[in-house]
């Protein structure tokens, strides 16, 4: 039976479960309240509150410019929306990395002031101390592996990451010391599948793959990806199951045209 259908609210423990009893877990990201109670009404588990809202919700081309107040009030909208799904928000960059004491008031911030359940954190062993430090005050802890988007300067691409062989042991040591430290699951981004099914056999915590193939304990998408929002972003891994951009432009060339030609408001449409 599905975990998922025995709860009025997930929550990391129900999360955990489902990777006991073999169910994937379903994620999704949303940023407003409109967009996280269409979510949330459709059965979700995890509503991630990404730091790619700087990339959708306001232009920028990486993650790295949205701040902790900004991140606070997309997550503040979020949580007013979900009723069932646990909410899981990412701490953005510049506000953890390398000062574990700003990081748990980062993250203290959070939850204080925008209801979350959960943050997400990006890096394996370099942050334990953070992660550490945010566990002790009970709030719990996601962490994410492989492409780390906060880390695309250091990289410079967004390519697969962990094929080689050094890197890929990186990864291994890096999941088992997320878990070993008290992280309810971790987030593994755009690696090769067969690293992603060795990780996830490896571990107690669930996996949470995007772009990393089917053997994950669950899998997450940006929802402006998945809807077809952002025209031509189209990477391998991602399944569009609407094309959202289509319709709205076809919506508001509609709208434009009617008012052009006098069309709209309509006598039925005044007071």
């Amino acid at each position: 039976m599905s975990v998922n259908k025995e709860i009025k609210r997930v929550t990391t423990h129900s999360i955990q479960a489902m990777k006991a009893n073999g169910e994937k877990i379903a994620m999704l990201t949303a940023y407003d309240y409109t967009m996280a109670k269409i979510v949330d009404d459709a059965g979700m588990d995890v509503i991630l509150v990404g730091d790619s809202a700087s990339n959708v919700m306001a232009g920028h081309e990486t993650t790295l410019p949205i701040t902790l107040d900004q991140m606070i009030y997309h997550a503040s909208s979020v949580v007013r929306a979900a009723s069932r799904s646990l909410v899981v928000v990412d701490l953005p960059f510049g506000s953890y990395q390398g000062n574990s004491k700003e990081a748990l008031s980062s993250a203290i911030r959070i939850m204080k002031e925008s209801g979350a359940h959960a943050v997400k954190l990006e890096g394996g062993i370099e942050i334990a101390e953070s992660v550490s430090r945010i566990l002790t005050a009970g709030i719990p802890v996601m962490g994410h592996l492989g492409l780390t988007p906060q880390s695309i300067y250091k990289f410079g691409t967004y390519t697969v990451r962990a094929k080689e062989e050094a890197e890929a042991q990186k990864l291994r040591d890096d999941a088992l010391k997320l878990q070993e430290l008290g992280c309810f699951a971790v987030v593994l981004e755009k690696i090769p599948a067969q690293l992603a099914k060795e990780v996830t056999e490896s571990l107690q915590i669930p996996t949470i793959g995007i772009g990393a193939g089917q053997y994950c304990d669950g899998q997450v998408l940006v929802i402006h990806d998945m809807l077809g929002m952002n025209k031509g972003f189209r990477p391998r891994f991602l399944r569009q199951y609407a094309s959202l951009y289509d319709v709205m432009n076809d919506a508001v060339k509609g709208y434009v045209g009617d008012v052009k030609a006098k069309d709209f408001p309509s006598e039925k449409e005044q007071y």
